[in-house]
């Protein structure tokens, strides 16, 4: 069992420190991004500090761990259990649950502008991994005062996404522009 919590820890006092202790950005510019397991970092630090940035984008994430890693059926799962630890055992499920994006929302928290993408026909992530992160986002915020919480499915993708470079093209300006547009930088005229 080598996968460890340091690593949204680290993320995290990183972001602190580019905000904080040298001063290179504010909350209000910083953005993160992350697909599949980088997905998941992102959505342990939104959970963690949803307070030290602006705009994160989620591609595919792995953000319903313990859901995820108990259905043997999934590919991968099963041969994934000696790096991130089989939930069926109790001391594993207690320690994902301590990190598992979905199940560390927080009620009340206002949380940075998310869209979280997926793909229909993904093997490794589930389409509705994001759609339960974005649900339990709303609901947790209540509505009224809060940044805006995205999702796209792309119902002919899988967990590579665009197979050609102009579907490619066009589901990263689909990202930058909701980047552009939550940091303010998008034209106005």
């Amino acid at each position: 069992f080598a996968y460890d919590k340091k690593s949204f820890n680290d993320f995290v006092d990183v972001a602190r420190w580019f905000v904080e202790d040298k001063k290179l950005t504010t909350p209000d510019q910083l953005s993160i991004e992350g697909r599949s397991a980088g997905g998941l970092l992102v959505g342990a630090a939104i959970n963690q500090a949803p307070e030290l940035f602006k705009c994160a984008i989620l591609g595919v994430p792995f953000v319903d761990v313990v859901a995820t890693m108990t259905d043997s059926s999934i590919p991968l799962t099963t041969n994934e259990w000696e790096e991130w630890g089989n939930p069926n055992e109790e001391k594993f499920l207690d320690y994902m649950l301590g990190y598992s994006p979905v199940n560390n929302v927080r009620k009340g928290v206002k949380y940075p502008s998310v869209l979280l993408t997926g793909g229909l026909h993904d093997p490794r992530v589930a389409y509705w991994e994001p759609a339960k992160l974005a649900a339990e986002l709303r609901h947790a915020q209540g509505g009224g005062d809060m940044e805006p919480v995205c999702l796209k499915i792309d119902m002919t993708a899988g967990h590579f996404s665009a197979s050609d470079r102009y579907k490619y093209l066009k589901e990263l300006s689909f990202d930058y522009a909701f980047l552009l547009d939550r940091l303010g930088l998008s034209r106005t005229d």
